[in-house]
């Protein structure tokens, strides 16, 4: 039993190379078993753009690495071989660790999960996602184009754009102006704008922005005009003027489509342009602001002028007097009152010779250079005598028509 003994021992101290070997090699094998040290990370790419996914794997070893699209099942790379045959996937990497998926010129059929595949026993893998950004664009089809119409009608604009994400749109004037005056809003949003009883204050360009974040905002310019027949304004219809001086008439006319415009005389002639008549015409959109010169006015240009405005839809006039103005007149009415003789409404007497006293008045004052004085003193003497004795007739005929008056007399 003892010699038995002697013999295993010897037996179990000496195990064989190959399994020692064996042994070993398993225990390396489990602590260099590759793993992925990171997730793979979403990324978002522009259309058109290069879009680069990241597999980050240790302890590799002799494990290789391939890419797949998910929704298809297509191997697109194996280790540093593209398997795919769209020549926009590519591969690289780094010491083995990093693995990267490049997709160049990405179109929006790119977006989607893709997987990185460790072949193991098990299979080991990990998914990343790509999304694919497209810039806004507007779609002319379904966009309303430039616009006419009469005013007082109700107007709608539109505007569709694609793009990824969905894009905003944004109404705006190219003016600067407000879309809405009731409201002061520069801005409207949504894909409609609504006008109710369009006026010719909305006439103009409207601009619709489309954005969604992603550069760069596109914008599509869209022209409303509005029809209305012509409208007039004259401010001053009256104006005075010196002959020989210089003189602008002026009005304001509103039209749309543009009107014809020009000047009249009496009866409706036109007024010339050239020589001493100078019109000019101030264009500001459906805005007209009319001027007409005249460099020396005269006897003849005195009279009613009329700026008249015409288009398709109908026409309009605005009249302008001019007058003489005459320094002499003037003055001759300041003066008109001096020294004239007041009449005594209780008088009855003289009330009936108020004319013949007015010429007789009349006959003392003497004009100088245009200008009515009075007579000297000795023509004043002379004129109170003459009144005096026409008193003194009055009274005698008097008498002589009341019988009672006459009693007054001694027999």
């Amino acid at each position: 039993m003892g010699e038995r003994r002697a013999v295993l021992c010897p037996r179990r101290r000496q195990v064989p190379l190959l399994v020692v070997t064996t042994l070993l090699m398993g225990v390396r094998t489990e602590l260099v078993d590759p793993k992925f040290k990171e997730p793979i990370a979403n990324v978002t790419a522009s259309m058109g753009r290069e879009a680069i996914l990241a597999c980050v794997v240790q302890d590799l070893a002799g494990y290789k690495v391939a890419w797949l699209r998910v929704d298809t099942q297509t191997i697109l790379t194996i280790a540093t071989h593209v398997i795919t045959k769209n020549h926009r996937i590519g591969v690289t990497h780094s010491d083995h660790r990093t693995w990267f998926l490049h997709i160049r010129e990405v179109r929006e059929s790119d977006r989607g999960w893709y997987m990185c595949q460790i072949n193991t026993d098990p299979m080991k893998s990990q998914i990343g996602y790509l999304q694919v950004v497209v810039p806004p664009d507007i779609l002319d089809y379904d966009t309303s184009a430039d616009m006419v119409v009469m005013e007082g009608r109700n107007v709608s604009l539109r505007c569709a754009a694609t793009g990824s994400p969905a894009p905003n749109i944004t109404w705006r004037r190219e003016d600067g102006q407000p879309i809405h005056r009731d409201t002061n809003s520069s801005s409207v949003e949504g894909p409609s704008l609504n006008i109710t009883k369009v006026n010719r204050q909305h006439m103009g360009s409207y601009l619709c922005i489309a954005s969604n974040g992603v550069p760069p905002s596109v914008s599509k310019r869209i022209m409303l005009t509005v029809h209305f027949a012509p409208l007039v304004s004259v401010q001053n219809q009256l104006v005075g003027v010196h002959e020989g001086e210089r003189l602008t008439l002026e009005c304001s006319s509103e039209a749309f489509p543009k009107s014809i415009n020009y000047w009249t005389r009496d009866q409706d002639k036109i007024v010339p342009q050239g020589g001493k008549y100078e019109p000019v015409l101030v264009d500001n959109a459906y805005k007209i602001h009319m001027k007409l010169t005249i460099s020396s006015v005269g006897p003849s240009d005195y009279g009613t002028y009329k700026c008249v405005s015409r288009n398709s839809l109908g026409d309009s006039d605005g009249s302008i007097k001019v007058y003489e103005l005459s320094s002499s007149t003037s003055n001759a009415s300041s003066t008109r009152n001096k020294g004239k003789l007041r009449h005594n409404s209780g008088n009855n007497i003289l009330e009936g010779n108020q004319d013949m006293l007015k010429e007789r008045v009349s006959r003392g004052r003497k004009e100088k250079s245009g200008d009515v004085t009075d007579y000297d003193e000795s023509s004043a003497t002379s004129n109170s005598s003459s009144l005096l004795s026409m008193i003194v007739i009055a009274l005698c005929l008097c008498l002589h028509h009341h019988p009672q008056m006459q009693t007054l007399h001694p027999a």
